[in-house]
């Protein structure tokens, strides 16, 4: 098959570059049984990781493999770096046998689905009579989500609905007599209060309010949706002519750049935020520099342990449901976290043999080994719950096992810790449970236009710039509106939202 020959745009050049030879090692896969090894299928992925590499030797990877009869050659991509690479690998045409796309509606993505870099996986699955795992354990609609121009490219990646919250300080809220807030606007108060409280002690102005960071559309780590959310901005938005309109282009949007903007002026955010990459991020947040982050919710006890080992009073909390003038800030994860692709290159043989690879682990089972790992070695059951020993908090917490196969759907599963208490997780879910009454997804995840894919390429970065350039001050507010209306004016555009209505009624059917 010929390389493909995907447009990328010049502002995305030097990162990609850069990247190239950036990422995870690729690791040997566990030996286990040398004759059992030599007749199971050795595949090749390519996935992001969201912390350290794992060492695909140890108790809990040897024993997966064995399991499922399969020999894992993986590329770890560091998750702030996955994005650059994975336009890199699909400009070059040399795509590993099995790539994890983290957004099915990635332009990149499209255009190399098009020109027919990956198998058209429908008349495989067929009718999912000989994958009722797949078909059966995970979320009631989403083989109709992943589909692309009504054909079945990629294996969804299942998650829970509940995922991602907005983190906040609560030691400091209570240090600062601060309640918890409960609108944009009593969090905008609360975190400006806590920059200027010096509430570290360390006589210093130097601590941030919300973490940004420069990911390409998410401008504030994994909490940009949860904001937009407040903003109405992941309700439909339609233009005059009945098309939908693109969520980075609609009123709602710009609405929440100015509300950037004011957090930027008065110093709430950090001032190198577009630079900022997710592992940076992070480590801010862990070593008690930052008042508020938007990451996955079973991470607060994660994070709160870490940062405790520099201030031992440290008490992460999810907010709550703040009311915005256009909804509540709670984004609900669509219930597939992206999807896995196999390569064109593959022989049809072998694209069989992964498939009945994803089948085998696509259940509870698996997914709860994903979870736990192995018992007696990674964890024991303490007051009915999997409690992860000390071993398991390193094999088991950053196993990234789900980067490798489907899930079961599970929507408590990116709630819960499995290293925190049973106390915990159950505050924990009762704290979170509103969220499923009043979030709502995105809708961009998983509808598709064949134009907005071909289009956006050429804007995406001058549209980045002028989001940064509206927040920093740099341009006015009636400059960033008037660039946006110049792109809801253009003819492509607007046959874009044509076909995004389309597809939206498709796919979202009353």
């Amino acid at each position: 098959m010929k390389a493909l020959t995907l447009t990328v745009s010049l502002a995305m050049l030097a990162p990609l570059l850069l990247v190239a030879g950036c990422g995870g090692e690729t690791q040997e896969p566990a030996k286990g049984d040398a004759a059992a090894a030599a007749s199971d299928p050795k595949i090749q992925f390519m996935v992001p990781s969201f912390a350290d590499v794992p060492d695909m030797n140890n108790e809990y990877w040897s024993k997966f493999q064995k399991d499922n009869k399969v020999q894992l050659d993986v590329e770890w991509i560091p998750s702030g770096d996955y994005d650059t690479k994975f336009d890199l690998v699909l400009a070059s045409g040399n795509i590993p046998e099995v790539i994890v796309a983290n957004s099915i509606t990635r332009p990149t993505l499209q255009n190399a689905v098009k020109q027919g870099a990956f198998w058209d996986l429908t008349p495989f699955l067929g009718d999912f009579s000989k994958y009722p795992n797949l078909k059966n354990n995970g979320y009631k609609d989403v083989w109709n989500y992943i589909k692309t121009d009504g054909k079945i490219y990629g294996v969804p990646r299942n998650r829970p609905h509940i995922d991602l919250s907005l983190k906040i300080r609560k030691d400091w809220l209570d240090k600062l007599n601060i309640p918890v807030p409960t609108t944009l606007d009593e969090y905008a108060a609360a975190l400006k209060a806590i920059v200027n409280g010096d509430p570290d002690g360390n006589g210093k102005k130097d601590t941030i309010g919300l973490i940004g960071q420069g990911n390409t559309g998410n401008f504030f780590a994994d909490s940009d949706g949860s904001f937009l959310a407040a903003f109405g901005g992941l309700d439909p938005v339609y233009a005059k002519d009945g098309g939908l309109i693109n969520k980075y282009l609609t009123p709602n949007y710009t609405n929440m750049v100015a509300y950037f903007r004011q957090m930027y002026a008065e110093g709430i955010l950090a001032k190198d935020f577009p630079t900022i990459k997710q592992t940076q991020a992070e480590e801010i947040f862990t070593t008690g520099r930052a008042a508020s982050y938007g990451r996955n919710t079973w991470r607060d006890y994660s994070f709160e342990q870490t940062i405790k080992k520099v201030q031992p009073e440290a008490n992460v909390i999810s907010l709550p449901p703040m009311k915005g003038p256009g909804g509540y800030s709670v984004q609900l994860s669509v219930p597939f976290s992206g999807a896995f692709y196999i390569s064109k290159k593959v022989p049809e043989q072998k694209v069989k043999q992964i498939l009945d690879f994803f089948e085998r682990t696509t259940t509870q089972e698996q997914t709860d080994y994903n979870y736990y790992g192995i018992e007696g070695v990674d964890y024991k059951m303490v007051d009915g719950q999997q409690q992860l020993t000390e071993l398991g908090v390193k094999q088991v917490t950053a196993n990234g096992t789900g980067a490798i196969f489907p899930l079961a759907y599970n929507n408590k599963m990116k709630v819960i810790n499995p290293a925190a208490p049973k106390a915990y997780n159950d505050a924990k879910e009762k704290s979170v449970a509103a969220y499923a009454q009043v979030g709502k997804i995105d809708p961009f995840s998983i509808i598709n236009s064949n134009t907005w894919t071909s289009i956006w390429p050429k804007y995406q970065s001058d549209w980045q710039s002028m989001v940064v350039k509206a927040i920093v001050g740099q341009i006015s507010m009636d400059e960033y509106k008037a660039y946006i209306d110049k792109l809801n004016g253009s003819a492509d555009f607007q046959t874009a939202y044509k076909e995004f209505a389309a597809d939206y009624k498709e796919k979202f059917p009353k």
